[in-house]
């Protein structure tokens, strides 16, 4: 029952609700927030209002009122290698902000959190924790993968593509080719990117229903699942579930097991790191070094692309998110005591799934006996780096050679596209982090162009940004100290040898210790002009190694 339905002390606030054209009847049943961040400039958001009109049919079909509210979004992939990718990450404060005053001014009894892209879930999640009413998640799902002469290809393909052409390794009709194929649907982008990983989390968590994932965007049997999602929450708010009781440290380590075991983005250690911080959990508890401790006894089941060659659409037929937690509950490596929007726990409503083994691996025989995503140390990264392992050639795990050092993507950018980068370097783009940047930007655009020039397997970069979830290749990002506050990537001078060994988990700039110090006691890090809203956010967050969120 709404807090509106009784009392003449709210007798001017119904009067607002009649004006909206709601009856008594309406007035009397509890208000269900369905918070829709429907986009036309968005593929995998242009759908979400059939999905909204879905998740409202289930809300009323199980007795309540849904109102659906706006929340903004970023597509990442329209924003990538501009200025624009300045605003993505923090848009996720922004996102997680909107949630908890749109719940908080209207006083909904529950909410139903439809997005699908990048920053817009681990915002909304973030939102959910503060209101911590019941509810529940119900993703916009994947595109349909790109096809083109009997291969499958997707955004990354479409990125490395364009480093093939600035390379001249293809030409300009066979650029249209590739833009004309890639992205053939309304969905999030068709791999296992930062999009997808959050989505399949979500399950994870247990925020979402079975399939929230991996259901591609254009299947019917996704509005079902909107259905049954607004059923969900009526049941959570019956039951009076909320997501802290959900979102728990078990439910935390359970994501970050499922990370590994399927080879999400690096940017799920960004989120599930602010997620921590907004539920309040000491460093002792969950932190950057709990991916590794977790990495190191989960195995690699699963090589999505951009890893390997297949895409989210066949891990939904190979039986999705609940075969890699079943496999994992039956190898002791996963707490399926965990509970769920489901109403149950995650060993009970996975007990029937089974995997294929064509895609997801048995736990005796997988791709890797640890984790996709490691953290590395070192000098150079002394609280903290990130690299999707699952996505490096083996030949690169290790790797020594010449800094060159960019202050931007931008910098970083014309010197690949100038044919100025060789086999062996270490690409380093600083001042790019949280702050430096500000907004800690995506490198897919160095990246693929790196590897489009096919120099993907004898050349890294290591960046104080960060990487889409599209990226492939020895791509370390999330380095911390970032060169904004300090940190060793900030002196790195070019020609320096840096050592990258992926097994032993470091990152080590090749100078003496002496030296390094030399350097600091001099350094004066640069500051971007920046106007607006970067300005603020540059002023309140906080290092990637604690999530980039804002300060307490």
């Amino acid at each position: 029952m709404s807090i509106f339905s009784n009392g003449a002390n709210m007798a001017a606030q119904r009067s607002l609700l009649r004006a909206l054209g709601w009856t008594e009847s309406e007035i009397q049943k509890p208000i269900v927030g369905v918070i829709s961040a429907q986009s036309d400039i968005i593929p995998g958001h242009m759908h979400l209002e059939e999905l909204a009109r879905a998740v409202s049919e289930g809300v009323l079909a199980a007795g309540g009122k849904p109102v659906i509210v706006p929340c903004i979004g970023v597509c990442d992939g329209i924003a990538m290698g501009h200025e624009g990718m300045k605003y993505s990450l923090p848009s996720r404060e922004i996102i997680a902000d909107s949630v908890e005053i749109l719940a908080r001014a209207h006083a909904f009894d529950a909410l139903v959190l439809i997005g699908n892209c990048d920053k817009i879930i681990p915002g909304m999640l973030l939102g959910a924790v503060r209101v911590n009413v019941p509810a529940a998640f119900i993703s916009g799902g994947p595109m349909l993968a790109g096809h083109k002469d009997e291969g499958k290809l997707s955004l990354s393909s479409m990125f490395e593509a364009v480093g093939a052409y600035t390379s001249g390794k293809i030409d300009e009709n066979e650029l249209l080719r590739y833009e004309c194929a890639a992205c053939p649907s309304c969905g999030s982008c068709s791999g296992m990117f930062t999009a997808n990983s959050m989505n399949c989390l979500l399950e994870a968590l247990g925020m979402a229903l079975p399939h929230n994932g991996t259901l591609p965007a254009v299947y019917s049997a996704r509005l079902a699942l909107a259905k049954r999602t607004g059923e969900a929450v009526m049941n959570l708010l019956q039951k009076d579930i909320r997501p802290r009781d959900i979102l728990t440290p078990k439910a935390l380590k359970n994501a970050v097991r499922v990370d590994m075991a399927i080879g999400a983005s690096s940017n799920s250690v960004l989120h599930l790191l602010a997620l921590a911080s907004e539920l309040g959990l000491p460093k002792a508890e969950f932190s950057i070094d709990t991916m590794n401790e977790i990495s190191r006894v989960t195995p690699n089941l699963c090589r999505l692309a951009p890893a390997g060659e297949q895409y989210i659409e066949e891990l939904d037929e190979a039986g999705g998110v609940s075969a890699v937690i079943k496999s994992l509950i039956d190898a002791g490596l996963f707490e399926g005591d965990a509970l769920t929007v489901s109403g149950v726990s995650q060993e009970e409503r996975t007990a029937g799934a089974k995997a294929d083994a064509r895609l997801i691996r048995h736990i005796s025989d997988p791709y890797s006996p640890y984790g996709g995503l490691a953290v590395l140390h070192g000098n150079l990264a002394s609280e903290g780096a990130v690299v999707k392992k699952s996505a490096v050639a083996p030949e690169m795990y290790r790797h020594s050679g010449p800094a060159r050092v960019f202050d931007s993507e931008e910098e970083a950018m014309a010197a690949i596209s100038g044919n100025q980068i060789h086999h062996g370097d270490v690409v380093v783009i600083r001042y790019e982090g949280p702050k430096g940047g500000p907004g800690m930007r995506e490198m897919l655009s160095p990246t693929a162009s790196l590897v489009g020039a096919g120099l993907g397997s004898s050349v890294a970069l290591i960046t104080d940004g960060r990487f889409s979830g599209a990226t492939r290749g020895a791509a370390i990002g999330h380095v911390c100290p970032e060169a904004a506050a300090g940190g060793v990537i900030g002196v790195v001078k070019e020609g320096d040898i840096i050592d990258i060994d992926l097994d032993a988990g470091t990152v080590n700039l090749r100078v003496p210790e002496k030296e390094i110090a030399a350097r600091l006691a001099s350094f004066v890090p640069k500051e971007k002009p920046v106007t607006g809203y970067l300005k603020r956010y540059r002023a309140q967050v906080t290092s990637a190694s604690d999530g980039a969120v804002f300060k307490n």
